[in-house]
């Protein structure tokens, strides 16, 4: 028989390169959506914060479906690789669509028209964001190369997602400002810069994916595992250490989400500035770097000296920490963006740490029910963390909502070089500093109490459940 070759550098490469094109429309949709339909497009905060709750709940529901459509396909092009091309297209163009809004829109068709193009966009970038993950098998070998490539596709993500953070608001300031011209009224360049900065993402989108396709061939039929949400919360009333794992979930990432969907507006409306695009794009290129070096180099170094329920509480102590200091810096007159890389650097790291931690957690939880129910339920534990991430970023982008209806921030100006923030209250720029970090803290105290109360799978105890586990697969073999 032939042996398996490896996969070659051309392959690796053609596949990271899919993950850095997905994760630049999703950070771009994930990232700006709220801002670009409230803020810019003038639809009500209320009414955004109920669309964008509704369609990631929709969306978490939609991912198992489509799990069983990819499944069951079969065709000359494997099973996988028809649905990325066509979720890929199709996202592509709902996205461009999505952010380009008629200027003259308004009222109940604007929010119709949000809502509409809203889910839609999160239909079919689960078209292709199901497949893209799920043919992994079905291209590699098992172990350190399965592993490797999945690191690689990872990181790759990372990337799209921080290219997107770094250079949004300044592409579509330099944008619209060269399409409409630098007198135009602060909307109308906003506007003009999202819609073709939305093209170019997109028209990156599909080439990147397409040479996903044309250089990773399927080399065999695997057997694709999906969760039904049934088995998901089957799994979670039977495996009560999966279910303190999952609200943790649920709770921690409500609060830093908060925080995440307002912070635009801070900048925006309270540190001000005619530039203060320039100073988020600044801190948010901090942040996401200090965010990548926690996971790489932070959580590596202190596993060396505390266990993992250890520097679960210590993340939680430092992001809490972030959100104070950040409230008592932005209650002074301060104007110097590196000021904030203080508490952004607790809040940033402590996130980065948090999403490593969250992983261990659950994996943690699988031998666990193993132990405990005689099954082993790895595929739906795991399917279950991208369920209750949408489900957290659904919630706070509601909360998040609310906040902006009542400290009723607005941007209409006929100009183009304007602060914003002189024309907000000091009791509306304070009331939104409260709010984006006291609710935050309030969440991770909560969080602190949940874990610590809940959660009983210290080192001593995974190992322990490990070498039960293993005993009795040795037993049921011997029988």
């Amino acid at each position: 028989m032939e042996e398996e070759r490896r996969l070659t550098g051309r392959e690796k490469a053609s596949y990271g390169l899919g993950a850095v094109g997905k994760d630049m429309v999703y950070m771009l949709s994930a990232s700006y959506v709220l801002y670009y339909f409230q803020d810019v497009m003038g639809v009500s905060a209320v009414a955004m914060g109920i669309i964008l709750l509704a369609a990631r709940v929709f969306d978490a529901f939609n991912d198992p479906i489509m799990g069983i459509i990819v499944a069951k396909t079969k065709t000359r092009w494997g099973k996988f690789r028809p649905w990325l091309m066509i979720g890929t297209i199709t996202n592509a163009i709902v996205l461009v669509i999505m952010f380009s809004c008629p200027p003259d829109l308004d009222g109940a068709g604007l929010v119709a028209y949000a809502a509409v193009f809203y889910i839609l966009w999160g239909v079919t970038y689960t078209m292709m964001d199901i497949p893209y993950w799920s043919m992994i098998p079905a291209f590699t070998k098992g172990g350190k190369e399965r592993e490797g490539l999945t690191t690689l596709a990872r990181s790759c993500a990372g990337v799209g997602s921080a290219i997107i953070t770094i250079v949004t608001m300044i592409a579509v300031q330099f944008i619209g400002k060269a399409v409409v011209g630098e007198e135009a009224s602060s909307k109308l360049i906003e506007v003009t810069g999202f819609k073709y900065f939305t093209i170019i993402i997109a028209i990156l989108f599909v080439i990147f994916i397409l040479i996903t396709c044309l250089n990773v061939k399927e080399k065999s039929n695997v057997n694709m595992q999906t969760a039904s949400v049934g088995q998901m919360f089957k799994a979670l009333i039977q495996n009560d250490q999966a279910m303190a794992v999952v609200v943790a979930i649920v709770i921690v990432n409500c609060s830093i989400y908060i925080t995440s969907n307002l912070v635009i507006y801070f900048f925006k409306y309270d540190f001000g500035g005619t530039d203060w695009y320039v100073s988020y794009t600044t801190f948010s290129t901090f942040g996401g770097a200090i965010q990548i070096l926690a996971m790489m180099a932070f959580y590596p170094i202190l596993r060396k000296f505390f266990n993992s329920i250890q520097i679960y509480f210590i993340s939680m102590g430092m992001c809490i920490a972030g959100y104070a200091s950040l409230l008592v810096l932005a209650s002074t007159d301060m104007s110097n963006v590196y000021l904030l890389f203080i508490p952004g650097f607790f809040i940033f790291a402590a996130n980065g740490m948090l999403a490593v931690l969250t992983t261990v957690f659950l994996a943690n939880t699988v031998d666990y029910g193993e132990l405990k129910n005689n099954r082993r339920d790895e595929s739906v534990i795991f399917s279950m963390q991208t369920f209750v991430v949408k489900l957290a970023s659904g919630v706070s982008a509601l909360i998040a909502s609310l906040a902006l209806q009542i400290f009723s921030l607005s941007s209409e100006s006929d100009q183009a070089e304007v602060d914003f923030s002189a024309a907000v209250s000091a009791g509306q720029k304070m009331g939104l500093r409260m709010f984006m970090t006291l609710i935050p803290i309030a969440g991770l105290v909560v969080g602190i109490i949940w874990f610590k109360t809940r959660y009983k799978l210290t080192d001593e105890k995974v190992q322990e459940i490990a070498d039960q586990v293993a005993e009795r697969r040795g037993t049921e073999a011997q029988a």
